[in-house]
């Protein structure tokens, strides 16, 4: 890898500084660059072709370069003759101008030790094309050595010679004398031109009379750079000193056969005995065997052979070869007519133009870009000329690769991107947009080709919107998102919304539909969409691409319309529309299609999510049941609070039993609950799991306290006892029977058969305790659960209503006055406070103790009862104690029937804590 390396430095060093000293101290190098050596031509070869370019215009050029170490061989003498020999060809062309001449840009140069001047842009010598490298840098260009003439370029090629050489004779009254392939230059473009004028011979009579050439006798001794090449030099040069412009001719003969025979002319001549070579020449040219010509081609092999022949008048003068019909090939007639293009009119061009498109694809690719090409983008400095010429260039732009396209046409064509007159070109441009965008960079594409389709749909011009409206799908995919959103998108609803047209208006509704699929959902439906309803006008064709649009969007696998955005904004506007009276039927059905497949979709898919969320709630459900420690507390809410949740979710409510109990109700879409709703919903599940922890109450054997520790009155005794003594209210269950009293702290199944307590609670009650439990003689259950506030949805349907006759016989000794301070708290604070003891009759002496049922509470009776006195507030929850709420009002508690055992009035002395326990049951 080193040695490469050190390889390709050590060739680049050499050949920089065979470029410095072959110009060193040349007053060339003073204007012009001079770049690598490409190429040799002119006399022997001897001329080294280098790139170059003027300084001041950075104008490309060809630097012609004889380096004076060359003939360092010869005598002073003869490199005098040499050097003069080599000026006098480079003086003779810089006088002549012709297009089939090469052209001169500086004339000769000489410095002490080279010669050197300048010519337009050159590609290679003929003789190098055909395989003559001599003089080339090393290795051969690879460009030179792969090159291989095109049928059309060589009969184009040799129509150009013959061209020159009839400039010459006709023109300027000229034989060339030294005709020969390293005299013919391939200039940057391919064209033919002729330099080497260094034996070039001048006719000696007037202009108007018929010219006459003073012919050199050949010099053997002579340098070969001071004669010309005598392989393609005319018999009668040598035979017999004479020449005319028919040598020229013979000349011309020999270069066609060398073209068509990889470089080889006719004969082989020797140098060292040129008479003899010529004599023998002249023989076999007098009987020309036809092998010798069969590589020419048919069409003008006849010609060559008259061209060769030994007799100057039978050769054909240059007029005439340049109308044989061998050059009359279509391709060799178009480049003609491109190199006579300046003198033709503009109406002459446009007819060229238009025709030039059938001939494009007959072209090799090399001539139409390096000929063809550059002549067409000259014209682009016409604008009127632009419309015909466009077309043919991005027809080349087709063909050639990204690469090319970027090098050789884009640079030309970024000036016509911006012109906006005639308005054919934009046109055009816009049939070929996808060609642009596909090999146009990003960059430019942003900066040039995009602007001047904004333009396009902003011009006055209906057309041009028009066609541009149709043109965009085309290569709507070629456009990058975001340039696509924020600049081509708005200007089609701007062009849509303000324009007066209708073709533009509906243009652009179908474009747009077009290019949804190159467009993101979110985007449709934010800005397309609600568009669709700024559009003012109602014309039928308007509303059916409004149609087309929604339907697109609809139905589209990648876009779709939400259910949501369906029914409160697509759906009201399609119906809408759907009964404006511009539309006929069928454009009214297709309205209705749509809408009942809108309809439809937003039905199933509403439906499914109502589906799924009912399915989700019957798992829960089944999951509470399954588990009924998770179980939802709306089971165990009183009615209120359940039909208040009935109504905020629509839920299936409570459905109460004939016993109290309740179903367990649906579960609440917890989604829709407010943030107090869930503080309370929290605050009754924390409640509902501590009385679910807490074991049920159940009747002790409790010794009596004593007198001494009971000092507070117990209002449990005088409670009941009081209440027997409302004689409004009427006794529905018949007198009390006597009886013994039961034992204390006895359970309840100790009661007798007849007992109404016994009687009343033997069967399981549906309230949520178990029958097993049991309760005081007197009635009252005190063995109860605790409830929280609002916790009773066990008792929230009772169907019972509360019986207070049974409570109308007085119980109490005769003449007791009835105490009913502990009815005190059932009136609401509102209200007076006006004790029931003030309202009721005062007798004379109140007897003193309770029931004998209350002989069952004892010190830890009482206590444990107090313990639970808190959370036993029924009133707290849901606006008070009521009845319904309340399980102690259940008349099969209090109906007692005759014959039930009498309350001991003596049985249990009052007690602080009970009193506490009802005042808060109550309170």
């Amino acid at each position: 890898m080193e040695s490469m390396l050190n390889k390709l430095k050590s060739t680049v060093t050499k050949v920089t500084a065979d470029v410095t000293s072959a110009v060193m101290g040349n007053p060339v190098t003073r204007e012009f660059e001079v770049g690598r050596h490409i190429a040799s031509g002119g006399p022997g070869l001897s001329w080294r072709i280098y790139n170059g370019t003027k300084k001041s215009t950075k104008q490309e050029v060809a630097v012609f370069v004889f380096d004076k170490k060359m003939i360092d061989k010869y005598q002073k003498f003869e490199k005098d003759q040499i050097i003069d020999s080599l000026k006098k060809g480079v003086q003779q062309l810089t006088r002549l101008r012709h297009p089939r001449l090469l052209t001169v840009q500086h004339p000769l140069e000489e410095s002490r030790d080279c010669l050197a001047f300048c010519t337009e842009p050159v590609f290679a010598s003929l003789s190098n094309v055909l395989g003559q490298w001599d003089n080339l840098p090393s290795p051969v260009p690879s460009d030179i050595k792969e090159y291989k003439l095109y049928d059309v370029e060589t009969k184009y090629g040799l129509l150009q010679i013959s061209e020159g050489l009839s400039f010459l004779h006709s023109g300027v009254k000229m034989v060339h004398g030294n005709l020969s392939p390293e005299n013919i230059i391939l200039n940057k473009s391919g064209a033919w031109k002729i330099m080497g004028f260094d034996f070039s011979i001048s006719s000696t009579n007037p202009s108007d009379a018929e010219p006459k050439y003073s012919c050199k006798e050949w010099e053997p001794n002579l340098p070969p750079l001071c004669l010309p090449n005598p392989e393609y030099l005319a018999p009668e040069y040598i035979l017999s000193v004479s020449c005319d412009s028919a040598s020229d001719m013979y000349s011309l003969g020999v270069v066609m056969h060398a073209v068509f025979n990889e470089g080889k002319p006719v004969f082989q001549v020797n140098k060292h005995d040129i008479f003899k070579s010529f004599s023998r020449q002249l023989d076999q040219l007098s009987s020309m065997s036809p092998s010798v010509l069969n590589k020419i081609p048919e069409e003008v092999r006849e010609h060559v052979k008259m061209l060769l022949s030994v007799t100057p008048t039978v050769r054909p003068d240059a007029d005439q070869m340049t109308k044989i019909p061998f050059f009359d090939d279509v391709g060799a007639v178009t480049l003609q007519y491109f190199d006579s293009l300046f003198q033709r009119d503009n109406l002459q061009k446009s007819q060229f133009y238009k025709g030039l498109p059938k001939v494009l694809p007959k072209l090799p690719k090399r001539v139409v870009v390096y000929r063809i090409l550059p002549a067409l983008t000259s014209e682009f400095v016409n604008p009127d000329m632009v419309p015909f010429v466009l077309p043919n260039v991005l027809l080349i732009a087709e063909e050639c690769t990204k690469e090319e396209y970027i090098r050789l046409i884009l640079p030309d064509l970024t000036p016509v991107f911006k012109q906006q007159e005639p308005i054919q070109i934009l046109l055009i441009f816009l049939q070929k947009m996808d060609l642009l965008l596909t090999k146009t960079p990003a960059e430019d594409i942003k900066n040039s080709v995009l602007p001047m389709v904004y333009r396009a749909l902003e011009a006055p011009s209906v057309q041009i919107q028009e066609l541009c409206l149709n043109i965009i799908p085309t290569f709507a995919n070629l456009i990058d998102y975001p340039s696509m959103k924020n600049s081509l998108i708005p200007r089609i609803k701007s062009a849509c919304l303000q324009t007066s047209s209708l073709a533009v208006r509906v243009n652009s509704l179908v474009c747009l539909g077009k290019i949804l699929e190159y467009l993101d959902k979110w985007y449709v439906i934010d800005e397309i969409l609600p568009f669709l309803q700024q559009i003012p006008s109602r014309e039928p064709a308007v509303l059916m691409g409004i149609l087309g649009i929604y339907k697109c969007t609809f139905s589209h696998k990648k876009l779709g319309i939400p259910k949501e955005n369906l029914a409160s904004k697509t759906l009201p506007h399609l119906v809408s529309l759907s009964i404006d009276n511009n539309l006929n039927l069928n454009q009214f059905n297709s309205f209705m299609v749509v809408i009942r497949e809108m309809l439809s979709r937003m039905e199933a898919e509403h439906k499914t999510k109502l589906e799924q969320l009912h399915v989700m709630q019957e798992q829960q459900r089944s999951i509470n049941i399954a588990n009924p420690g998770s179980q939802s507390e709306e089971a165990r809410s009183p009615p209120s609070s359940a039909n208040q949740m009935d109504d905020l979710f629509g839920s299936s409510g409570v459905n109460g039993k004939e016993n109290g109990s309740s179903a367990p109700s649906s579960q609440p879409n917890r989604m829709s609950l407010t943030l107090e709703e869930k503080q309370r919903l929290a605050k009754e599940q924390e409640q509902a799991a501590k009385l679910r922890n807490q074991q049920p109450l159940a009747p002790q054997t409790v010794k009596p306290a004593s007198s001494s520790n009971t000092q507070t009155k117990d209002l449990t005794s005088s409670l009941l006892t009081n209440m027997t003594s409302l004689n409004s209210l009427s006794l529905a269950g018949g007198a009390r029977g006597g009886g013994g009293a039961p034992a204390q702290g006895s359970a309840l199944s100790a009661f007798p058969s007849s007992g109404a307590m016994v009687g009343s609670m033997v069967p399981p009650v549906a309230n949520g305790f178990s029958s097993a439990m049991g309760f005081p003689a007197g009635g009252l259950g005190m063995g109860v659960r605790p409830a929280a506030p609002g916790l009773y949805g066990g008792m929230a349907t009772a169907t019972s209503t509360p019986n207070f006759g049974a409570l109308t016989q007085n119980q109490g000794p005769p003449g007791r006055a009835p105490d009913m301070s502990a009815l005190d708290s059932l009136f609401t604070p509102n209200k007076p406070k006006v004790t029931l003891n003030q309202m009721g009759p005062r007798p004379p002496a109140a007897a003193a103790g309770g029931g004998a049922w209350l002989g069952q509470f004892g010190s830890a009776q009482s206590a444990q009862t107090g313990a639970g006195g808190v959370a036993m507030g029924l009133g707290a929850g849901q606006g008070g104690f009521g009845m319904q709420a309340n399980p102690f009002f259940s008349p099969q508690n209090f109906s007692q029937p005759a014959g039930a055992p009498a309350v001991n009035p003596g049985g249990v002395k009052h007690s602080t804590s009970v009193n506490n326990d009802l005042k808060d049951l109550f309170g």
